[in-house]
């Protein structure tokens, strides 16, 4: 496969590189893990290789939750895996990986189970108790919740760390390193250095994490056991699919925008007087907590969280129940409250995870650029999205779903330093493959997929024409779930699953 080319000019990467390499110390191997592997085109041998140097991974003492016994474990990878030979002095970051078990099962030979998030952006679960997926996974596997790079403790990229590198060129030329093919090859980086023997083991991908998880059966299949996914099946079309992905996912928010107001038809005026209050505010917005604007365009957001997941829509209704403040003066302004504008952008959480933000529409692209799809794709639907159309037009405001907009730099203060960057992601070009078609024709791998008939974040149809490209997939079709099934339902969408595969559920 092609691959990124190489970080050469980035000032600020050379002096902090010894800050980001902790001081790690040794853990023993099993030397049969050092047998002699062929790297994948664009894998270069030293990426792949199974001769740790010691100093790469540091690994914790064992710690409690209820009825869990946890690990943690850090790893100091390149930046830029693509490096044919790369230099002592080459950038590094650390990938975090939590590893977990049932209590008294430490020291079990269980299998491994990688855990991929979804997002792009954000970290693992962090496990407080033994409950849901996790739960059922540890009867009989040893987890390992992956701090995705650039999240959670994995050199996480915020909007402060991210504030240290002052030039938009050099600030693309760093989060390029962050999608599912720099992911994927953390993800063989670690199995070489933590599974003894380096044995294959399991993958769950929920959502962005099944992008990558289908990313890892396309360019590392030998490193796979098993792969099981959950509302997690990606576009495969060639060069950027973002434009197919939004008009289908458009179609998807509309049709929950009606459920929505079906269900809470109270809502649609409540929602025109908010839609009205912020348009004819001074510069046709409010203030928000942390310095940005509240816009009717950025309060459709809310859809993003509201509409696709399990109580989505009993939230959103709550939330604008207490959108107003109360008058305790006769005669004072209305106003919308500092709770409702708090919520908001706790909602939105963009400022929290900028790299969901910033690479959002890249997870879609190969060779060629995004240049603001959503954007694009909303404008032809504009008779329908439009906020200010729709209160004059006494039709209920239809919120957007998962899409990032441009005007989110603009309004999301602490954004706006990002904005140059973002435009520059958006049109960048030169992005390497994520899939092999050809691989996945003949994947060899046992995969299982949970596919959600009303999925809004992942289409229905588009997801059967992948599974359609991935050799011997078992599909689970359900509208039992939403895409959040994992969270709602982890201990059944989990056995369930697995039964897919180890013959509890037999082919029919």
């Amino acid at each position: 496969m092609a691959v990124a080319a190489r970080l050469s000019a980035f000032p600020t990467a050379a002096a902090t590189a010894a800050a980001l390499r902790p001081a790690f110390v040794g853990v023993p191997r099993a030397a049969s893990s050092r047998r002699r592997r062929i790297p994948l085109p664009g894998w270069p041998a030293a990426a792949m290789s199974s001769l740790a140097p010691p100093q790469q991974h540091k690994a914790g003492a064992w710690y409690a939750v209820p009825d869990l016994s946890l690990r943690d474990h850090r790893f100091a990878v390149p930046l830029d895996h693509s490096s044919p030979s790369p230099s002592p002095s080459a950038p590094t970051i650390t990938v975090f990986a939590r590893e977990v078990v049932a209590a008294g099962k430490e020291d079990l030979p269980l299998p491994y189970l990688l855990f991929l998030q979804g997002g792009p952006g954000f970290e693992s679960p962090r496990p407080t108790e033994a409950s849901g997926w996790i739960k059922k996974a540890c009867e009989e596997h040893r987890v390992v919740l992956l701090d995705q790079r650039g999240t959670g403790l994995s050199t996480p990229l915020t909007t402060s760390s991210l504030s240290q590198i002052t030039s938009a060129t050099e600030q693309v030329e760093y989060l390029k390193h962050f999608r599912a093919d720099s992911i994927v090859r953390d993800a063989e980086f670690i199995r070489l250095r933590l599974v003894p023997d380096a044995k294959p083991w399991t993958v769950l991908g929920q959502s962005y994490g099944g992008f990558c998880a289908v990313t890892y059966l396309s360019f590392a299949p030998e490193g796979l056991k098993s792969v099981l996914l959950t509302g997690g099946l990606p576009p495969l079309g060639s060069a950027c699919t973002a434009d197919t992905v939004y008009r289908a996912c458009f179609k998807q928010v509309q049709q929950q925008n009606e459920k929505y107001y079906a269900r809470y038809p109270q809502d649609i005026q409540v929602i025109h007087e908010v839609v009205r209050y912020l348009n004819e505010s001074e510069g046709g917005g409010v203030s928000l907590p942390s310095g940005g604007r509240l816009t009717p365009k950025m309060l459709q957001c809310l859809g993003l969280s509201g509409l696709g997941s399990g109580g989505g829509f009993e939230r959103l209704h709550y939330l604008f129940e207490r959108v107003w403040d109360p008058i305790l003066v006769p005669g004072a302004k209305k106003t919308i409250s500092y709770y409702f504008l708090k919520e908001f952008e706790m909602w939105l959480g963009f400022d929290q995870n900028p790299l969901y933000a910033l690479l959002h529409e890249s997870i879609y692209c190969q060779g060629s650029p995004s240049k603001w799809s959503a954007h694009k794709i909303g404008s032809e639907c504009e008779s329908l999205f439009d906020p200010i159309k729709a209160i004059k037009e006494g039709k209920p405001m239809y919120f957007t779903g998962e899409m990032v907009f441009p005007c989110i730099f603009d309004e999301i203060h602490a954004l706006r330093p990002f904005k140059e960057a973002a435009h520059m992601l958006a049109h960048k070009e030169d992005w390497p493959p994520l899939y092999d078609v050809n691989v996945l024709n003949n994947n060899k791998v046992p995969v299982a997929a949970a596919v959600y008939y009303e999925d809004m974040y992942v289409n229905f149809n588009i997801a059967k024409e992948t599974a359609s490209q991935i050799a011997g997939i078992r599909l689970w079709i359900t509208n039992e779930y939403m895409h959040s099934g994992i969270r709602d339902g982890g201990s059944h969408v989990f056995d369930h699953l697995m039964g897919l595969l180890n013959g509890k559920k037999p082919l029919f």
